[in-house]
């Protein structure tokens, strides 16, 4: 199967054919932004001077060392992503991102944010933080560093970074919504059975 790779600057064409459940990797820029960043830009409308249009964004809050004049990558894991569903659909709205990668699943205005902008919602598996690391060639710039360390806007250069799965799509389907029916369905298979088994101890 031929590996999936997203380049920046992403366009609609390049994500529209992409599904739930879908692995891919991203090359290119990759751009930290979680809870305060996102309160920043929506709400007070203050532009940081990296472009998002048809770019990544990470929520993540990393640790970063300084080495002389630059900044290194020491650990980048994925902070949870439903922290962000109040303001992600505005968010992509505008700055014109096509993807969000997190950790866990979003909610419906996410998925109203990835329909109406052409965008994607993808999770980056959780423990990795070492090896995500790895596969930031690059911090490139740091804005917004009056927010501390975790909230400040890292742009990074990554190669393949990943491996990225598809949580929801530009169609509006979303992985974790529609798992949880499923999951569903076989608990009540599942109790149905164990009561049927158990029902000796009735007596």
């Amino acid at each position: 199967m031929e590996k999936k790779i997203l380049t920046t600057p992403i366009s609609d064409e390049d994500i529209k054919s992409l599904k739930i459940g879908d692995i891919v990797y991203l090359t290119g820029t990759l751009v930290t932004c979680r809870d305060t960043g996102h309160k920043r830009r929506v709400l007070s409308n203050i532009v940081p001077k990296t472009d998002l249009k048809g770019g990544a964004v990470f929520h993540a809050g990393p640790i970063v060392k300084k080495v002389g004049d630059k900044w290194e990558m020491v650990s980048i894991g994925p902070t949870t992503s439903m922290r962000m569903e109040k303001f992600e659909k505005e968010f992509l709205e505008i700055t014109g991102a096509k993807i969000v990668i997190g950790k866990g699943g979003m909610g419906s205005k996410t998925v109203q944010g990835c329909v109406e902008n052409t965008a994607v919602h993808a999770i980056f598996p959780g423990g990795c933080a070492v090896v995500a690391a790895s596969q930031v060639e690059e911090i490139m710039d740091a804005e917004w560093l009056d927010l501390g360390m975790p909230e400040a806007f890292w742009v990074m250069k990554v190669k393949e970074f990943g491996p990225l799965i598809i949580s929801i799509d530009t169609k509006g389907n979303n992985l974790f919504e529609n798992n949880k029916e499923v999951y569903k369905t076989n608990k009540e298979k599942q109790v149905a059975q164990i009561a049927k088994d158990l029902s000796f101890m009735k007596y």
